[in-house]
């Protein structure tokens, strides 16, 4: 199975998940007389859609390169990660607004049943998110990984929730609002998993270096190739899956031009074979007798 179509599998698994538990959240949030749980309910109502943004981007990326378009299409990737951190933003600003709002109006004590869908949540969630990041660190998708983590934070306010009415429930009369206070507090912990996703998502798309470990292994399958004595310079970024590599070889100098291209295509071929997930190498050629010039 390529990594574009275990990215793609993942990201129904994530719609099919999400889609459910809205609509159980929904249901034992109205009837359990809990925010908490119908705040849960909005984040997983936004995770359906910003799953599907991921899926879209997924089968954009996935493309192949064309004439305008000589690099793929993989920079929609990190763009549908931005989008999804905007869903994120604007799920954690409705709840903390009514949380505020129900914070100061007065209501009757959530049912006690809603602890139970809460647990069940919270494993479901712990395991999506387990599953849905190996999927991630396998295919290298970044705005697979934003999924992941969007199953990590609606566990997280599904603990908040759960802490929040047992709290209410034990203390009774008067703690009402610990459920609301639990929702206000899943926002914030929202806003900040927000920008924990946004920032790797915006060092793929400004070229930041982030790749020393492939860098190494390129390195290292380098110096097995005939007519290589070393590397210098090695330039790594992401578009997508896949992988782009700016790299100087070192080569004899008294070799002819024409033996310095073979070697730089056998250096090429050499390196895709044993890290697939590099797209496309730029070899440039230097002369051993030129290095400390």
């Amino acid at each position: 199975m390529s990594l574009e179509q275990t990215a793609i599998k993942a990201t129904y698994f994530s719609m099919i998940g999400n889609t459910l538990l809205a609509i159980t959240k929904w249901i034992a949030g109205y009837f359990g007389n809990s925010y908490a749980l119908i705040a849960d309910a909005i984040e997983s109502t936004t995770d359906i859609f910003s799953s599907f943004l991921v899926f879209l981007g997924i089968k954009y990326a996935s493309k192949p390169a064309d004439e305008n378009h000589p690099y793929g299409h993989g920079r929609i990737e990190p763009l549908v990660t931005f989008l999804v951190v905007v869903f994120l933003v604007i799920s954690a600003t409705i709840i903390a607004y009514e949380s505020i709002q129900n914070i100061q109006t007065p209501h009757e004590l959530p049912k006690k049943f809603t602890l139970i869908v809460l647990g069940v949540i919270i494993i479901w969630k712990e395991i999506s998110f387990r599953i849905v990041l190996s999927k991630s660190e396998k295919t290298k998708s970044s705005s697979l990984k934003a999924d992941a983590w969007h199953h990590r934070s609606d566990a997280i306010t599904s603990v908040a929730a759960f802490i929040g009415i047992s709290i209410a429930l034990i203390m009774g009369k008067g703690y009402e609002s610990a459920d609301d206070w639990a929702a206000l507090f899943a926002s914030g912990f929202i806003l900040y998993n927000s920008y924990l996703i946004l920032r790797p998502a915006l060092g793929e798309i400004m070229d930041e270096h982030l790749y020393d470990d492939m860098v190494d292994q390129i390195r290292i399958v380098s110096q097995t190739v005939e007519g290589v004595i070393e590397t210098e310079k090695c330039y790594v970024r992401k578009t997508g899956m896949k992988y782009y590599v700016d790299l100087h070889a070192v080569v004899k100098g008294e070799i002819s031009v024409k033996d310095g291209h073979e070697i730089s295509h056998r250096l090429k071929d050499a390196l895709q074979t044993m890290i697939p997930e590099i797209a496309q190498v730029l070899i440039h050629i230097e002369p051993d007798d030129m290095i400390d010039q």
